[in-house]
C-alpha cells in the first residue's frame, strides 16, 4: 500500500473515532451545540417519568423548545436520558465528567446531594416565577428545609400491586407485606431491583426503622430477604410494567403512580398500601452546580410548572402532584378516573404511616453516611451474589457430566466401530485364505 493510501486510511478512521466520541459524548450529557447551532439541554429523569408525546399526549420537551425559541429566539434541543435508581443518577454524576443540567432525585437523595455540594442553590420564588402554583405543604419539606435546591415534581406511595386471577383473595385481603413472602406464590414474586427499596419492605414489613444507623438492623434486614429470594422471580425496576401486565408475574412492590399506569393496560390488577407502613417521597427537579444551562435550567423548571405540562406530564406519569393547577384541573379528574383518584390523594401518608411514624418519626428514607452507605451496598450486593457460586459449580459438574457422558457413548461407539472394523477386515481374511 502506497503511503499515500496510508494516510488517507489514518484520516479516515480518525474521523470516524472522532464522530463516534462526539455522539457518545451528546449522549451521556456532554455541553456542545448540534449540529444545526443549537444549544443543548441536558435533562436526566427516570424512566416513564415524562409526557412524550405517545398516545397523542403533549411531547414536553418539543414544547419547551418551540417555547424557548418563541420566548428567546434562540434554537434549544432537550437532550433527555433515563435513569433506573437515585443511586445510578448518583453514581453517573459522582464519578464521571458527565454534566446535566437537570435531574429529578428523590428527597433522600437531594439531601445526600446536598450535604456533598453537588447541587445549586437558587432563590425560587426569584428564580421560578410559577412556583406559587406548588402546594405549601410541599414547601420546606426535611430534604430541602429552605428551598433553595428543589423544586417538586411528583409525589407518592409505595404499595403492592398484585394479579387477582393469580392471588387468592384471603392472602391479600389483610393487606400486609407477608404477601411478598408467601410460598404459594414462588416464582411469581418481583422485588425491587436497589437497596434501599427492598430492604424498605423488609424493615416496614418486620417493624424496622428504615433510617436506623444501627448495622444489626440492616443484617437482620438481609436475613428477611434471604427467605424472601427462593421466591423471588426476579429484581425489577421498569421491567416490572411488562411482567405485571402479561400476567408473568403476580405480585410485586411498587409506586402507586406506576400501578395507576398498568391497570389501564391490565384490568386484573389491583392494589393496596401495606398496613405496616411504606415509603412516602417526593421526587423534585434539581440543579447540578456544574450544570452548562443554570438559567435555562431555571427556565426549564418554570416552564413544567405551568397549567399544560404539568397535567400532561401528571397524566402520564400516574404519580401525585404537588401542583395546584393540576389538583384543581378537571380535565386532570377527568382523564385519571375516580379509583385512580382514590388511590392517588384519597389515601393521607400520615394516616397509612400511624403507627409507623409513631415509632420512629418517619416512613420517608433519609440520607445515609458514607459508611452508612457502604455498609448497606455491601449487604445488598451479598443478597444479589448468594448462591452464584453454589450455582455455577452445579452448572459446571453438570457440564462435566454431560462432557463425561458423552466422551463414554462416543468411546463405547468407537470402540463398536472399530470391533466391527476387525471382524470384517478378519472375515475377509478367512475368505481369502
Amino acid at each position: 500500500m502506497s503511503l499515500k493510501k496510508i494516510l488517507l486510511l489514518i484520516l479516515m478512521l480518525s474521523l470516524i473515532t472522532l464522530t463516534f466520541i462526539s455522539c457518545k459524548e451528546n449522549e451521556d450529557g456532554d455541553d456542545t451545540r448540534n449540529s444545526s447551532g443549537a444549544i443543548t439541554l441536558n435533562v436526566y429523569n427516570w424512566g416513564e417519568y415524562i409526557s412524550d408525546g405517545s398516545f397523542d399526549s403533549l411531547d414536553v420537551n418539543k414544547a419547551f423548545e418551540e417555547y424557548y425559541f418563541k420566548k428567546y429566539g434562540k434554537r434549544l434541543v432537550v437532550n433527555y436520558t433515563t435513569y433506573a435508581t437515585n443511586e445510578d443518577m448518583y453514581s453517573k454524576l459522582k464519578n464521571s465528567a458527565v454534566v446535566y443540567d437537570i435531574v429529578v432525585p428523590s428527597d433522600y437523595m437531594i439531601e445526600k446531594m446536598i450535604s456533598e455540594d453537588m447541587l445549586l442553590a437558587f432563590d425560587v420564588n426569584a428564580d421560578i416565577e410559577n412556583y406559587g402554583n406548588i402546594d405549601d405543604a410541599f414547601k420546606g419539606l426535611y430534604y430541602d428545609p429552605d428551598s433553595r435546591y428543589s423544586v417538586p415534581y411528583t409525589y407518592g406511595m409505595v404499595g403492592i400491586i398484585y394479579n387477582t386471577n393469580l392471588v387468592d383473595p384471603e392472602d391479600y385481603e389483610n393487606q400486609s407485606w407477608d404477601l411478598l413472602w408467601n410460598p404459594k406464590y414462588s416464582g411469581k414474586i418481583l422485588q425491587f431491583n436497589n437497596p434501599r427499596d427492598a430492604f424498605g419492605s423488609a424493615m416496614y414489613y418486620k417493624g424496622i426503622d428504615i433510617n436506623s444507623t444501627n448495622p444489626a438492623d440492616w443484617e437482620y434486614a438481609l436475613e428477611i430477604l434471604k427467605l424472601q429470594k427462593p421466591l423471588v422471580q426476579g429484581y425489577v425496576n421498569d421491567e416490572i410494567f411488562n411482567k405485571m401486565t402479561t400476567a408473568s408475574a403476580a405480585v410485586a412492590p411498587y409506586f402507586a403512580g406506576d400501578f395507576i399506569i398498568m391497570a389501564d393496560q391490565e384490568e386484573a390488577l389491583d392494589f393496596y398500601y401495606p398496613k405496616e407502613g411504606t415509603n412516602y417521597f417526593v421526587d423534585a427537579m434539581c440543579i447540578p452546580k456544574n450544570a452548562a444551562h443554570p438559567d435555562i435550567a431555571k427556565e426549564y423548571i418554570n416552564f413544567m410548572l405551568t397549567e399544560e405540562p404539568a397535567v400532561a406530564n401528571a397524566i402520564a406519569v400516574g404519580y401525585s402532584s404537588p401542583n395546584l393547577l393540576v389538583q384543581n384541573s378537571d380535565i386532570y379528574f377527568e382523564e385519571m378516573g375516580e379509583s385512580a383518584i382514590e388511590i392517588l390523594y384519597g389515601a393521607s401518608p400520615d394516616i397509612i404511616n400511624a403507627e409507623y411514624n409513631k415509632k420512629y418519626g418517619t416512613a420517608c428514607y433519609k440520607s445515609f453516611t458514607a459508611e452508612m452507605q457502604e455498609h448497606v451496598n455491601m449487604l445488598w450486593e451479598s443478597l444479589k451474589t448468594e448462591n452464584a457460586t453454589e450455582l455455577w459449580i452445579h452448572i459446571t459438574s453438570i457440564v462435566i457430566v454431560v462432557a463425561v457422558t458423552g466422551f463414554g457413548i462416543y468411546t463405547i461407539y468407537i470402540r463398536k466401530l472399530r470391533s466391527r472394523h476387525y471382524r470384517v477386515r478378519d472375515k475377509q481374511k478367512r475368505i481369502t485364505k
